[in-house]
């Protein structure tokens, strides 16, 4: 085959090479791109329209968040969630779990006897409880 008589010679400077004035024979360049490809640039239309969160930041969760918490409470703040309860006879009996707290700690001074339920406890907490005529049940 000589160099002249191929097709690509005589479509030289034919805009469409054969292949009509609309399509140009493969929809690529109508899509302007494979899948996201243009998104930012010349699909943004697009992207407003039919995908409006796209480019939305959701957050940042850090990994030390994640860690489960403690929730602490202090001897001294006993009185206060004392005078909330029902009060049976001197003791006052209080469920620190089920109010949502793990661990009980020694600061502050206690006024009434207590009978607490709690996960864990410090020492001095145990020790001031205990000096005061109340009981602990702890699971530790």
């Amino acid at each position: 085959m000589t160099t002249n008589n191929r097709k690509i010679r005589k479509q030289r400077a034919s805009r469409t090479h054969g292949w009509g004035p609309i399509g140009q024979h493969r929809a690529a360049g109508r899509r302007g791109g494979k899948g996201n490809v243009g998104l930012m640039k010349h699909k943004w239309s697009w992207t407003i329209k039919y995908a409006p969160d796209y480019f939305k930041k959701i957050g940042f969760t850090p990994p030390g968040s994640k860690q489960l918490k403690d929730y602490w409470i202090n001897v001294g703040q006993l009185d206060t969630l004392a005078s909330k309860q029902n009060q049976k006879g001197n003791t006052v009996t209080l469920n620190l779990q089920d109010m949502g707290y793990t661990k009980l700690l020694g600061s502050g001074e206690l006024k009434g006897k207590f009978t607490v339920i709690v996960n864990s406890l410090s020492k001095l907490a145990k020790k001031k409880i205990e000096l005061n005529g109340g009981k602990i049940q702890s699971s530790v």
